[in-house]
């Protein structure tokens, strides 16, 4: 649908989930200023599991995030060529943005120049996936780097994979909060670990 315009990003609004994606994009900002230590001042970013429509991404770069640079990795080729090419409209963000067709697995010494690494829902969609999704970017991260995982909760993990916190701890992170997000947004559970 957002594609059928000259300017999609003129056009957000009618995204059905745009409303939730601000409010998430808020909320994953608020976690990070009130958990990093030192304040939130991120200069390189990077989102694994971006797909077609980055719009998390997009909002904390245009509304919170105005200096840092942002990787974008998917497994998707044609996402990612989708999405630079709505985002490159932009010309502040998308001259932040870059995006790369990798998989999370092949990606190591990349990693370690990342201050935040927001991890997606749908990557790693079985536990055990996720669980070594984690570990790995536990082993390959800077040391005080943080990483932002979203999950579900309740009802939702039949659409989402719930994240086991025990799974962070075993993948070299300590849980600074678990974030419940008990509205109508499509990922209900927000968990914030560095």
């Amino acid at each position: 649908m957002l594609a059928a315009f000259d300017n999609a990003l003129d056009h957000l609004g009618m995204f059905p989930y745009y409303s939730n994606y601000i409010n998430l994009s808020k909320l994953e900002y608020e976690l990070l200023a009130r958990y990093v230590p030192g304040g939130i001042a991120p200069a390189r970013v990077a989102f694994i599991g971006s797909g077609p429509l980055p719009f998390s991404s997009y909002v904390l770069a245009a509304r919170h995030l105005p200096d840092a640079m942002s990787d974008k990795y998917d497994l998707c080729g044609a996402a990612n060529d989708r999405a630079s090419k709505l985002f490159r409209a932009d010309k502040d963000v998308g001259a932040r943005m870059s995006f790369h067709t990798a998989d999370v697995a092949d990606l190591t010494g990349e990693l370690a120049a990342y201050d935040v690494v927001f991890l997606a829902a749908l990557v790693g969609m079985a536990a055990e996936d996720k669980a070594k999704v984690i570990a790995h970017l536990g082993a390959h991260m800077a040391d005080g780097a943080a990483l932002v995982v979203r999950s579900a909760h309740g009802m939702r993990g039949f659409l989402y994979p719930i994240v086991d916190p025990e799974d962070i701890g075993r993948g070299g992170f300590e849980v600074l909060a678990v974030c419940r997000v008990n509205s109508s947004s499509i990922h209900n559970v927000q968990q914030f670990f560095s």
